[in-house]
């Protein structure tokens, strides 16, 4: 393909990517194949000659697409939103262009200064304190700053092995040896709630640290005192606890941590408190909801994704750290050949050493392309749009709300009965071992007339349900 082929093929790709996003919620969001099917409709080997451009738009359209859930669909309320927006298309499209390979400043300084700048933009938006910021008001270093990572689970690992460093050199301070230190290792102790995102545990396993797993209250959050209980009974077992994660706004039920309550615990303990927002964060780039997140200028780290809820296509997750020198000391490797630029250093990071891949892609593009073209009026603005959304539809539930003689059977039921029905996606959960329905409203298309048309899928598909087990 040359560059003239280039420009026919990109005009028509952009043309049925428009046509895509006109007409996706004509369809059913989730795909009903089965297991397997794909593999029946493709050669079991890569093409010798080259294909025509027609002929893979062809297979995309009859192969691929039926196989696809569409997670863009207004019609789309399953786990969380993954929001995409035009901006950040054309985000993509620039980055694509430059392929770049941003280990280090010198690969491209563009590349890593709109990253800590953009990432500087995004932390005051969402008002994070200035300890968060890479650059201070008076234009020098600071000692915290933001990087862009794939997902939040990525950033779980790199804030726990940071947290590892931070502990293990306290325990150095404090007179323990080199050879001790290494002993006691597998003492280390991190503690999430049963509302933690499957993350943590994940990178837990990865760390090789033990894991302590609190029972959340009745409103599903992690509390002071049983962290505190939990830990007492820790270090009476001679353990070393190291790490606690708070959630504002949980998987299951969106529930906020006691994060200020933590944070005592955290500091009184040494421990490094990570707050994960992956979700909800989103929310706090307007003011009337920051009160919520009380406690978070405390934490030693703040992750959420813009790819969630915050119209930038995947993948973007904006992890902040008050103090970098943990992270980089612990995942900082040199070599000959990655040579670092002698001098001034206050905008010559290299994000290799804030991440596990050495590679990384140009991600800051897309996210100034979405604040500059949304702008923060527009960004709050979409957020308030879907919590008032959410009000309404809950507040519809709650009047309508029935009694049914088995909650679990009919819940369980209830989704698949939705699901089927092909209107619209939305997936369960088990709460305290009840069974319920969990619709994620934030389709960065969405219109109050798909949630109306949620509420009217629902109530139809109870109403059957709930008649069909009358009669049995």
């Amino acid at each position: 393909m040359d560059v003239n082929e280039f420009r026919k093929r990109g005009k028509e790709m952009v043309d049925f990517i428009a046509d895509y996003y006109e007409n996706v919620d004509k369809a059913p969001p989730m795909s009903t194949v089965q297991p397997g099917y794909l593999y029946s409709l493709m050669p079991h080997e890569a093409p010798e000659e080259p294909e025509s451009f027609e002929d893979i738009q062809r297979d995309i359209e009859t192969k691929i697409m039926p196989g696809m859930t569409h997670w863009q669909s207004s019609n789309f309320f399953g786990w969380y939103p993954s929001n995409s927006s035009f901006p950040a298309m054309l985000g993509d499209m620039a980055s694509s262009m430059f392929n770049i390979v941003g280990f280090n400043w010198i690969c491209s300084p563009a590349a890593t200064e709109l990253e800590t700048v953009v990432m500087d933009w995004l932390g005051k938006l969402i008002g994070l304190n200035s300890r968060f910021m890479a650059i201070k008001e008076d234009g020098t270093e600071g000692d915290g700053g933001g990087v862009i990572q794939g997902t939040a689970s990525e950033a779980h690992i790199v804030v726990m092995i940071a947290a590892r460093e931070m502990t293990i050199d306290r325990l150095k301070t404090n007179g323990m040896g080199n050879n001790d230190v290494d002993l006691v290792r597998h003492k280390l102790v991190a503690y999430f709630s049963d509302q933690t995102h499957s993350a943590g545990q994940k990178a837990a396993n990865i760390i090789g640290c033990q894991v302590r797993i609190i029972k959340s209250d009745a409103n599903f959050r992690l509390t002071k005192r049983a962290l505190q209980d939990a830990i007492c009974k820790d270090k009476s077992a001679g353990l070393i606890p190291f790490f606690v994660c708070a959630t504002f706004g949980t998987t299951n039920t969106a529930a906020i941590d006691d994060l200020s309550g933590i944070a005592d615990t955290a500091e009184s303990e040494h421990l490094w408190l990570h707050i994960d927002a992956a979700y909800a964060g989103a929310a706090l780039v307007c003011p009337e909801f920051r009160p919520l997140a009380h406690g978070i200028d405390r934490a030693h780290s703040f992750n959420f994704n813009p790819h969630k809820w915050m119209l930038t296509n995947f993948d973007c997750s904006a992890l902040w750290v008050a103090d970098s020198t943990h992270l980089v000391g612990a995942l900082s490797i040199e070599r000959e050949y990655l040579p670092k630029v002698k001098g001034a250093s206050d905008f010559v990071k290299d994000y290799r050493n804030w991440q596990l891949p050495l590679g990384r892609r140009f991600r800051a593009l897309k996210l100034w392309f979405v604040m500059r073209m949304y702008g923060a009026s527009g960004i709050r603005a979409h957020i308030r749009k879907h919590v008032k959304e959410a009000k309404w539809l809950e507040a519809q539930l709650v009047e309508d709300a029935g009694n049914a003689h088995d909650v679990n059977k009919t819940n369980a039921e209830l989704v698949k009965r939705i699901n089927n029905d092909g209107r619209v996606f939305l997936v369960g959960t088990k709460l305290r071992g009840v069974d319920a329905l969990r619709p994620a409203i934030g389709s960065s298309r969405g219109t109050p007339e798909n949630t109306a048309l949620l509420l009217k899928v629902i109530k139809e598909c109870t109403t059957n349900v709930l008649s069909e087990h009358s009669n049995q």
